[in-house]
């Protein structure tokens, strides 16, 4: 035989041999790899589709002034004009419209469009009026937002302003690409929004030779207070920053199904070395080496990654191609909303999953290759000398080690706002469990008595006390899924009670009126307030301002909440974690956890915050808990904000109604003072149902990532019985001499299968709560600097605890009768 021929003998033989076994390894690497390649390019392409939203607003401008919804002062737009160094500036009246009788914002503009056009071509398209451009009546689509709006030239959008309805007649469709925005000319935007006078931003281009950099740095100094110049990138790498924890997260999921995969991988791999022992010792024989023995085994491992990775990346690109076709760029995470993105390749991450895929393969199959290669071939040849292979997994020092680096990882602060060393921690942690095992085992069934009246579990507690390495293969995957389940199950569960009982301390009102969703061109006046607070059955009203607040330029801005507080009890509405306990003369605010973790503020400590123009001080009074802003929240007295700027209108208020009132009567009443389309009004226990069932879409992708994780786990658990019962089809023959039926074997098959998996559950459930703690305090606290109470799911932690138990006994029955399908004489003659 040639060597070429030798060497496909020797690599493809026993694949082809195994083809079930070979299959199960290729199908659990190409999941985990389609899993964190299909997250990684939808989460890219929302990134790529946002980038691509800045720069069509931006058009060629180099740096960016913006000064957020509360606005600058337009004679800034005449002063920059008039530099030097700038060629082009060109003001903007950018806001989140409301479009009556839509439920999403319409991005809108407002422009000169003389001096825009010089940035951002495309803008008027063809067969525009000329008069129309500066019509304060008109309005222009890109022909993203004529589709999404189902509108034509001709056709009428009405904007809400206020609680005012403006008409508006669309004069022109333009190339938008996919972004979806409208423009009109900014003196028509100003006086529609009633900002006369302002404008948010004003897009810089600079002459050629300049240096941006240096300028920007220069022209930060000047500006007024919450006011930054930034680059257009830098407007993208803020706001991809609002979803990197989320994306991370996501992606750290996806390579936990890769890590179950690799575990299968390290079963089939383990229990398939253990039969072909009599092989690989007859190899040593004949002259290979112990090296050429291991390149051969790993040889085997690195075909089943390179397919499975290969077939991986393109089952991932086939989901994320439907992900983005069919569910959008979002992925629950609230921040991204592109439909119809097409997919944009990533070369970087195809590499990079395409080697987790490699890697995971080998480091599955390189224990049981190095334990092959030491063993002596001269015992290895004989009969029974298969329990050797797992003397060695017994060693309990490496586990205790990699237990305590897990431990200590679990302490150590986050990376770059990441929780790199959390995640590790949950590593090393599975790692030294899963090295454990065998201990585990042997400890438990050593004190396991069963009454003696039934041989077929005497001799199953009898072969697992004999043979617990081969526990830890059938279990290794199993106790990794099981726990990485109960870790999540945990701590969805705690963050989902831990939400509700938030929402029923933030919602004490019986109403809740919402003049939009995300927009801020609609509000309530002074004048509509009063409207409001005069309807009959009111008994009070708390109305609350809303509005974003930069207080740094490389973060994305935190929201500024102004409601009536009574700062002697402010824990009556707000959902409180540390309260200040010394006065000071600086007036008080209440940051949120997320906030104070974000910018490092403790309570007590003085704060300064751009407010109406200029930079005031304040105090931190207390922390509170707050789910729905994930870029951090300060809440002030709405008098004070009031006085300091004199802005009196608001977005919400929570109403409450005199006793006696049917609440479905004041909220039609509130709906007729302003009509349906223009306000939304809900019950607490709407709104509730709302903020749960958002939590719940947020989450579906994990709970879609843990159960591919588990069903690998679950095959894992399937392939290892069956290998082991083929692996010890000599002892049930001699057990059938000896006078066992089939149905005393099937018995004790049944009883190992159930004795193992429910250790399996027991470990699984004990490294779940462990991993679930370093979830909920560290992750999540370093991911989100969300605050939460841990709640253990009982009821859905049984139920899945009691399926698994009889999967796993029906796995080891069909076992049983499959191994019995063959003559007992047969199955013994190697022994005579």
């Amino acid at each position: 035989m040639s060597t070429g021929g030798l060497a496909r003998a020797l690599y493809l033989g026993p694949l082809a041999q195994h083809k079930g076994r070979f299959l199960l390894s290729l199908i659990a690497i190409a999941l985990g790899v389609a899993l964190g390649y299909a997250v990684q390019l939808v989460n890219r392409s929302a990134v790529e589709e946002f980038g691509l939203a800045v720069r069509n607003l931006t058009g060629e401008a180099d740096l960016v002034v913006q000064a957020g919804r509360a606005g600058l002062d337009e004679q800034w737009y005449a002063r920059l004009a008039g530099m030097p160094d700038v060629a082009v500036a060109s003001p903007v009246i950018e806001a989140q419209a409301k479009v009556v009788g839509m439920r999403e914002p319409l991005h809108l503009l407002g422009l000169d469009i003389l001096r825009a056009d010089e940035l951002r071509a495309g803008l008027i398209g063809e067969g525009v009026e000329r008069l129309d451009l500066l019509r304060p009546d008109t309005i222009f689509l890109s022909a993203s937002a004529a589709a999404r709006l189902q509108k034509q030239p001709g056709d009428f959008v009405r904007i809400q302003s206020g609680v005012d309805v403006h008409r508006l007649r669309v004069a022109g469709i333009f190339a938008g690409e996919r972004s979806a925005f409208a423009w009109m000319d900014i003196a028509g935007a100003q006086t529609m929004l009633d900002r006369l006078g302002r404008i948010n931003r004003i897009d810089l281009r600079l002459h050629s030779g300049v240096d941006r950099r240096a300028f920007q740095q220069r022209l930060a100094g000047a500006l007024p207070a919450g006011v930054s110049i930034e680059r257009p990138e830098q407007t993208v790498k803020r706001h991809a920053n609002l979803t990197r924890a989320y994306r991370v997260n996501l992606n750290v999921l996806a390579l936990v199904a890769l890590f179950t995969g690799g575990l299968l991988v390290f079963s089939a791999q383990a229990l398939g070395i253990v039969r072909r022992r009599t092989q690989l010792a007859l190899l040593r024989v004949v002259g290979m080496t112990r090296a050429q023995l291991i390149r051969m085994l790993l040889g085997e491992a690195l075909l089943v990654g390179v397919a499975g990775a290969a077939l991986g990346l393109v089952a991932g690109y086939a989901v994320a191609d439907l992900v983005l076709r069919y569910v959008g760029t979002d992925l629950g995470a609230g921040v991204f909303d592109a439909q119809h993105a097409p997919v944009h390749l990533d070369f970087f991450g195809a590499v990079l999953f395409f080697c987790a895929g490699i890697v995971a393969a080998l480091l599955g199959s390189f224990v049981p290759a190095l334990e092959a290669a030491r063993a002596a071939p001269a015992p290895a040849l004989k009969a029974g000398d298969e329990q050797r292979s797992f003397a060695r997994l017994r060693r309990v020092g490496p586990a205790l080690t990699v237990l305590a680096l897990g431990a200590l990882s679990s302490l150590l602060p986050p990376v770059d706002g990441l929780p790199i060393f959390g995640y590790l921690a949950i590593a090393l942690l599975l790692v030294g469990t899963i090295l454990l095992l065998p201990r585990i085992a042997t400890a438990a069934f050593a004190v396991l008595r069963l009454p003696g009246r039934w041989p077929a579990l005497q001799l199953a507690v009898a072969q697992l006390r004999g043979g617990p390495g081969q526990a830890m293969v059938s279990l290794a995957a199993i106790v990794a899924s099981v726990s990485l389940f109960v870790s999540m199950a945990i701590m969805v569960h705690s963050f989902r009670v831990s939400l509700t009982d938030w929402l029923d301390q933030v919602l004490p009102a019986d109403l809740y009126v919402r003049v939009s969703t995300g927009s801020d061109t609609a509000y309530l006046t002074l004048a509509e307030q009063q409207r409001l607070h005069g309807l009959p059955g009111v008994q009070r009203i708390e109305f609350v301002r809303s509005l974003p607040l930069l207080l740094d330029p490389e973060r994305p801005p935190v929201q500024l909440l102004t409601r009536p507080v009574d700062e002697s009890d402010p824990g009556r509405h707000l959902a409180l974690v540390e309260q200040a306990s010394v006065a000071s003369d600086a007036p008080p605010v209440w940051l949120s956890e997320v906030a104070a973790e974000l910018y490092g503020y403790a309570v007590g400590d003085d704060i300064r915050l751009p407010i109406a123009g200029a930079v005031r001080s304040f105090r931190v009074a207390g922390i509170w808990r707050d789910y729905a802003r994930q870029q951090g929240a300060v809440l002030m007295d709405r008098a004070r904000y009031v006085a300091l700027t004199g802005d009196e209108h608001a977005n919400e208020a929570a109403v409450w109604r005199n006793e006696g009132v049917d609440a479905d009567a004041l909220r039609q009443a509130i709906l007729a003072l302003y009509g349906e389309e223009r306000v939304q009004v809900a019950s607490a226990a709407e709104l509730r149902e709302l903020s749960l069932g958002i939590f719940d879409r947020t989450f579906a992708v994990t709970y879609a990532l843990e159960a591919v994780a588990l069903l690998i786990g679950l095959t894992a658990l399937s392939a290892s019985f069956g290998a082991l019962v083929l692996l010890r089809r000599r002892e049930f023959g001699m057990l059938r001499h000896v006078g066992m039926t089939r149905r005393q074997v099937g018995a004790m098959l049944a009883a190992e299968g159930f004795l193992v998996s429910g250790l399996g559950l027991a470990v699984g459930a004990w490294l779940g709560w462990l991993i679930s703690l370093i979830l909920i305090y560290v992750v999540n606290r370093q991911s989100f600097h969300w605050g939460m109470d841990l709640h253990l799911p009982y009821g859905v932690l049984a139920a899945f605890f009691i399926v698994l138990l009889a999967l796993a006994s029906v796995t080891a029955l069909y076992s049983a009768r499959h191994a019995m399908s063959s003559d007992a004489t047969r199955a013994v003659r190697e022994d005579w």
